[in-house]
């Protein structure tokens, strides 16, 4: 794959990385709970997401969900639901946090990759349900691969790229977030900022199952 078709890519992918949504969402939210480390988590689940849509799409498996109206109509809903169901767990957070102030912290028990609400899995979702991510991989990608040749290596080859974009994008706002947690971590603005997250969050849910 030559060096031109990887950055026309990138420039292609640039508006849609930059765009706000789900994951930049989680990370300026995780960063303010819990500190930059959690906002590493979802960057990694976003990257993750991308070579799974990438692999997905180079091996043929995703084509089912772009040429079937009701498979992608499936994958619209089910990751909508996901958007919803985040965004609404994001605001009963706002009011449990608001029941439990003044309390005494309690040391939480360690939080496992693969559990429901680490941040990890919670930026591979919210990658891997957004029909949109998929639809980069099955219909923009391609356009700069070589006919006639294999397509799982060149494909790869762009996801990394854009994992390399999406990941300096969303760093750059993991040491914003970071510089401002201690603002944000206190307990009128943490609430504010769970309730704010919730609606985008469900708004966008709404979004994509209406599109």
């Amino acid at each position: 794959m030559r060096g031109v078709a990887v950055l026309g890519f990138l420039l292609a992918v640039a508006p849609i990385t930059a765009t706000p949504g789900a994951s930049l969402t989680l990370v300026v939210s995780r960063v303010a709970s819990g500190g930059r480390r959690q906002g590493w988590w979802v960057i990694l689940g976003t990257v993750t997401g991308l070579y799974v849509h990438a692999t997905l799409a180079a091996v043929g498996l995703a084509a089912l969900v772009l040429r079937s109206s009701q498979a992608f109509w499936v994958v619209k809903l089910v990751g909508a639901g996901y958007l919803v169901g985040l965004g609404l767990w994001m605001l009963w957070s706002a009011s449990r946090r608001r029941t439990e102030a003044g309390r005494r912290p309690t040391v939480s028990a360690r939080r496992l990759p693969w559990r429901v609400d680490h941040p990890y899995l919670q930026g591979l979702l919210g990658n891997v349900l957004n029909p949109k991510a998929a639809a980069v991989y099955l219909t923009l990608a391609p356009q700069f691969l070589e006919p006639g040749r294999p397509v799982l290596v060149p494909m790869v080859l762009l996801a990394t790229a854009h994992a390399a974009l999406a990941t300096c994008w969303l760093a750059g706002w993991t040491v914003v977030s970071g510089a401002a947690a201690r603002l944000l971590r206190t307990a009128s603005v943490r609430r504010m900022l769970d309730r704010l997250t919730g609606v985008i969050l469900v708004g966008l849910g709404v979004r994509a199952a209406a599109t």
